[in-house]
């Protein structure tokens, strides 16, 4: 029984993105480009596919109690026909219910939504959370080129909020255009540099869009220690409150905290992670390792050992992500 050979710590772990995927699906699917070696693709390929063999395991050796799953991406945000898109979603999570139906006790996950067509996207939604027991949802950036702050979405922010989960905004779209910073640097595409810069620009146009103000009780989540804009808090403001136009309710740094969440995920720095607790607060951020892109080991012992107190370790490492999710309030979901 997968569990018993957990290693006992006293921090229990929440690991909030980690991906997984499925063969008929990715098989029709672009490949991200990026500039990562052969032997690494053939290294995740083997586990993305895998709950029992590889990952389990791992979870146990490094003392992982839950996986929060999420379709690799691009995911059905690659997809341009609306049909497919909706088909692929409904199929990516009736797998993960099966999944976490198998194993209750160490899976949770987040839906695909087919946003080419956003009523029915939010009836996916309402089925995934309502019907298969799903926490939330998680996106690919944008959806062949439209944002989360394009009018036709109101719906799907509604939906949200009426449920109360989450929208995991993660980079790996297909990109819809070239961007000349790129050109002739492999290395900066993908996610050592212009994803973080991509979807860190999705999560501006939903602040500056007026999304949060709309949809106040709206819940996005930032991976990647938040995609550089923890950081630029500061800038932000100081530059919002020179300009002409000025349509915000708050301060674009007050919408950090509260609406916008964030996790550790790919960026195991002791000095990011102190900077992110002194921006924002450690009740916004939360544990997450990047399986199996990143290693487990390296993260849980970067938040292990992090420059922080031990209260604001256990909120990162499972209590925010309890109640973000609602981990307690809401039943196991049902076996399949």
């Amino acid at each position: 029984m997968y569990g018993s050979g957990r290693k006992a710590r006293a921090l229990r772990l929440i690991a909030m993105e980690e991906a997984f995927a499925i063969p008929q699906l990715q098989a029709g699917y672009p490949v991200p480009r990026t500039a990562t070696a052969a032997h690494w693709v053939e290294h995740w390929a083997a586990r993305l596919c895998d709950y029992t063999r590889h990952r389990l395991p791992d979870m146990d050796e490094h003392g992982i109690d839950i996986q929060v799953l999420s379709l690799t991406a691009p995911g059905v945000q690659c997809l341009t026909d609306a049909r497919q898109a909706i088909t692929d979603a409904r199929v990516a999570n009736d797998h993960l219910a099966d999944v976490i139906a198998a194993h209750p006790a160490r899976f949770r996950g987040l839906a695909a939504l087919p946003l080419q067509d956003p009523e029915a996207a939010v009836a996916e939604l309402h089925r995934a959370v309502g019907s298969l027991g799903l926490s939330g949802a998680l996106v690919n950036d944008h959806t062949a080129g439209s944002y989360l702050d394009d009018p036709r979405y109101e719906p799907v922010w509604a939906a949200l909020e009426d449920l109360d989960v989450p929208l995991y905004l993660h980079p790996g779209a297909p990109p819809t255009e070239t961007w000349r910073v790129l050109a002739g640097r492999p290395e900066l595409q993908g996610p050592l540099w212009s994803w973080a810069a991509e979807t860190g620009g999705h999560a501006l146009r939903l602040i500056f869009g007026g999304v949060f103000d709309r949809h106040p009780r709206a819940t996005v989540i930032l991976g990647h220690l938040g995609e550089f804009l923890p950081f630029q808090l500061a800038r932000l403001d100081s530059r919002y409150a020179r300009q002409a136009h000025q349509p915000l309710a708050r301060k674009p740094s007050e919408y950090f905290g509260g609406n916008i969440l964030i996790t550790t995920s790919g960026v195991c720095s002791p000095a990011a992670l102190a900077g992110a607790v002194l921006a924002i607060g450690a009740d916004a951020i939360m544990f997450a390792v990047d399986y199996p892109f990143e290693d487990t080991a390296e993260a849980v012992r970067f938040l292990e050992q992090a420059p922080i107190s031990d209260t604001d370790r256990a909120k990162i490492g499972h209590s925010n992500a309890e109640r973000v999710l609602h981990l307690h309030s809401r039943p196991d979901p049902p076996r399949m």
